[in-house]
């Protein structure tokens, strides 16, 4: 979880893609080819498109709260979110809340829940969009004023709540639905612990309570929502193994859409499109400076100071060749040159509208060289690793300018090495996610895979551009002239970590 500021909390664990008519038609796997109407190029689906929705529904005081944490706690990945429909409790009037204070307000009724909200924010998720949603104080009865949390990127959400089951619109959402069943009597103890010591209430304002509201309401409403649940879960017994049965099963899930993310992306690097014929590839020119410059940093014998030297020198020559396609803008009055000359309408490229997101470790490889060319260049950082077992690329944090589609003309995407391709396909989508336009996403890298160059391509219909020193060609690969590719060397060597 990471603080955007004072107000907002945002949990990482998009807002443009497919229609959500195509997206549910789609089987439960993350990363999808699909052909477009107009269009049959493959495109990309992230690991956070279709998440895996689970929902936990029950009585108040049934324990639903610690079946929901002990689901999330058994998955163990920083990718699961838990989310409470308390949170969606609507606004009071200050007449209503005079009532809440008396314990007459009826805060177990359907109506008494923004599910229209809810079931929004769901479906932001569900489609891999960001969304927030409110935050509830029961010491205040109403809101938290300025306070909302923020999630982008869940692989996996579990949703608890007495009437999480409740509305079709969201139940249609869910992947797996919980309920768990209690004595009512057995809810009423656990209520009144919960209600005295935590959130400061006397015995006789909760028992009143339950008898008016929480009974009658749990009888007439909430209940029935258990034909809507695929597992019922007795919350007395000793329930250990159908939660591990369900926990494996859920695993079981995880894994196989971890296992397609990773195929379609393999998918994605199969049609063999010359990449000399597209005009969105720029690879370094081989000049006499290019090559040398190659060929030290080849070089295992160079020393760190002489391959930093070498990088800056020419991650500075591919900044520049970036920059030499920027759009530029014309001034209406003359400039006047030291020497007394005018020049009718000079042109100069506005800075102030490029940003530039570097992947943490190896995109920083280009920092020195970047702020030299352009000082005052704002930045962004995306964290985005591949997991120790599966290979999957994972997004871990990200820290990206304000309104960064909105606020600028240029994103230079910086990564050293692309290798597979998949972290830096991830990377332009967490940027679409946010607004910015393929169009004005450019890529530079030191050093490439043909492959990973296809993938990309391939993955976002040919609309990056692309800014390469270096491709080396499948052959190579094959042949194992080039073996030395396949490891992520610039960054280490750069940074003294070989």
């Amino acid at each position: 979880m990471k603080r955007e500021d004072s107000t907002e909390e945002e949990i990482r664990p998009r807002s443009v893609g497919p229609p959500l008519k195509q997206r549910n038609a789609r089987s439960s796997s993350n990363m999808h080819l699909v052909a477009d109407e107009e269009e049959s190029t493959p495109s990309y689906m992230p690991p956070w498109t279709t998440p895996y929705i689970i929902g936990v529904g029950g009585t108040s005081g049934s324990g639903k709260t610690s079946v929901a944490s002990k689901i999330v706690a058994s998955i163990n990945t920083p990718w699961t979110v838990l989310i409470s429909l308390d949170n969606f409790y609507k606004p009071l009037s200050a007449e209503e809340r005079a009532r809440a204070f008396r314990n007459e307000y009826d805060f177990d009724e359907p109506q008494a829940l923004d599910l229209d909200l809810a079931y929004q924010c769901l479906l932001a998720l569900k489609e891999g969009k960001k969304m927030t949603m409110p935050v509830y104080s029961f010491v205040h009865h109403n809101r938290v004023p300025d306070k909302s949390i923020t999630i982008y990127g869940a692989s996996v959400v579990v949703l608890e709540g007495i009437y999480a089951l409740h509305d079709k619109r969201i139940t249609d959402l869910m992947d797996l639905k919980v309920y768990v069943d209690a004595d009512l009597d057995i809810c009423l103890a656990r209520r009144l612990s919960r209600d005295i010591i935590s959130r400061g209430r006397n015995l006789e304002s909760c028992i009143s309570q339950w008898e008016k509201f929480v009974k009658p309401n749990a009888d007439k409403f909430v209940k029935p929502t258990m034909k809507n649940a695929d597992a019922i879960f007795p919350s007395m017994s000793d329930n250990s193994i159908a939660t591990k049965m369900l926990i494996n099963h859920i695993k079981s899930k995880l894994q196989r859409k971890s296992q397609d993310h990773i195929d379609k992306l393999v998918q994605l690097g199969h049609e063999t499109i010359p990449l000399e014929t597209l005009d969105t590839i720029h690879q370094l020119e081989r000049t006499n400076q290019a090559c040398s410059l190659k060929t030290m940093i080849l070089d295992s014998s160079l020393d760190r100071d002489d391959f930093v030297f070498y990088f800056n020198r020419i991650a500075t020559i591919l900044v520049s060749r970036a920059l030499d396609d920027i759009a530029i803008v014309r001034d209406e009055l003359p400039l006047v040159t030291a020497s007394g000359y005018q020049l009718e309408k000079p042109v100069h490229v506005n800075f102030d509208k490029i940003t530039a997101v570097n992947i943490v470790r190896s995109g920083d490889c280009f920092m020195a060289s970047l702020r030299k060319t352009v000082p005052n260049i704002s930045i962004g950082k995306l964290l985005i690793q591949s997991d120790s077992q599966t290979g999957e690329p994972q997004l871990h944090c990200e820290f990206l300018p304000v309104n960064i589609g909105g606020s600028f003309d240029q994103v230079l995407l910086m990564d050293a090495q692309i290798i597979s391709g998949a972290a830096i396909i991830m990377a332009i989508q967490v940027l679409v996610d946010h607004g910015v336009e393929l169009s004005k996403i450019k890529v530079i890298v030191y050093l490439a895979t043909e492959i990973g160059i296809r993938r990309i391509i391939n993955a976002f219909n040919n609309k990056v551009v692309i800014y390469a020193g270096e491709i080396i060609s499948d052959e190579s690969m094959t042949d194992g002239q080039c073996n030395w590719a396949r490891v992520r060397f610039i960054d280490s060597r750069y940074f003294g970590c070989d």
